[in-house]
């Protein structure tokens, strides 16, 4: 698997010429990148590596980055956007969701079976980004915002339609999952990803939603037999940004900057999104040799699905509307760049 895509498409003569610049300006620069994931998680190892590896690459040296995975520099993961904002740490990745209600225009990626590809949803994304809500994220310097792909009911008891969520308590990771959820007859518990093992194997949960992607490193098709995956539009996906502390970046010097703008924005976004996806494949095998049970519900048995959630577009449009944004219009552009993107490729 190519780990850097993206930087064949960046443009490398202004790189360069930023890179020549006379020696008495060069600096060491550290930079602390946080996240909530084990190192040995695929996140860190094939997105945020390959993006540090880049950075110091392409600084030749001058740019270190420092990776704390597992909240090693402290807090929680619902802290780790304010971390970015206060210094505590110089770059942070984290589900936006953790903060429910502060970033509410990117739950417009959050809508159930709104999204079908996580590369088309990541390029809408930063567009969206760059376009509207860039001010809701004023406080940091965005470097990329992606989506995983499809979020899939892992369970103790087979899940085949909506009625045998009722009773279960599944773990939700944003505020329109656990309203998803509600909508389908489960009880919904809120708790970062890292302590569903834990919440399932001492039989405080009944399941969990998540992508699978990220299931072998939290061990969980060791932790539940059933898992219920949907074909076509995704049940949900999550957002996700990778922000650095303004003050940090506003002080180093322009070729320093240069190489953190080049390796970071759309294409990196883009390539986020679809190598989280891509490694949906690795998980979903694991499962299947440990011979557990997979349920695939196809797009016309998924109407029923639908129906329960579709309300929650409404709520959402409404809840839009009160903070004085347009729902309906941020819904209707996800559609047309998503689309945009399919087209072109």
């Amino acid at each position: 698997m190519n780990r850097r895509p993206f930087l064949g498409l960046i443009g490398s003569t202004a790189l360069a010429l930023s890179l020549s610049a006379p020696a008495a300006h060069a600096q060491e620069v550290t930079l602390r990148l946080h996240h909530f994931l084990a190192a040995q998680a695929n996140v860190p190892m094939h997105i945020l590596d390959v993006w540090a590896d880049a950075v110091e690459a392409d600084s030749e040296g001058r740019i270190r980055v420092e990776r704390f995975p597992s909240m090693q520099l402290g807090g929680t993961p619902g802290e780790l956007y304010d971390q970015a904002v206060s210094g505590t740490a110089d770059i942070i990745w984290t589900v936006v969701g953790l903060t429910p209600g502060r970033f509410p225009s990117t739950e417009v990626f959050e809508l159930p079976f709104m999204v079908s590809d996580a590369r088309a949803a990541s390029y809408a994304y930063w567009h969206m980004f760059e376009e509207s809500m860039h001010e809701e994220f004023s406080e940091t310097k965005m470097l990329a915002t992606w989506v995983h792909g499809p979020g899939v009911i892992h369970t103790e008891n087979p899940v085949e339609n909506p009625d045998d969520l009722r009773g279960m308590q599944i773990r939700g990771p944003s505020r329109l999952t656990v309203q998803l959820l509600e909508a389908l007859g489960a009880t919904p518990v809120g708790m970062p990803i890292a302590q569903s093992p834990e919440a399932l194997s001492r039989g405080v949960i009944n399941g969990a939603i998540m992508p699978w992607e990220v299931t072998p490193s939290l061990r969980i098709p060791e932790l539940v037999e059933n898992h219920t995956e949907f074909e076509g539009d995704m049940l949900y996906t999550v957002t996700f940004v990778l922000a650095m502390n303004q003050e940090r970046y506003d002080s180093l010097p322009d070729d320093l900057k240069a190489v953190i703008d080049q390796n970071s924005g759309l294409e990196f976004s883009i390539f986020a999104g679809g190598t989280q996806q891509d490694w949906d494949a690795p998980g979903r095998e694991m499962a299947d040799e440990l011979g557990n049970n997979i349920i695939t519900i196809s797009a016309a048995d998924s109407e029923i699905w639908r129906e329960r959630a579709m309300p929650i577009y409404e709520r959402w449009i409404a809840d839009m509307e009160g903070r004085g944004i347009d729902g309906q219009a941020m819904i209707d552009r996800a559609r047309e760049l998503m689309a945009e993107y399919a087209d072109a490729n």
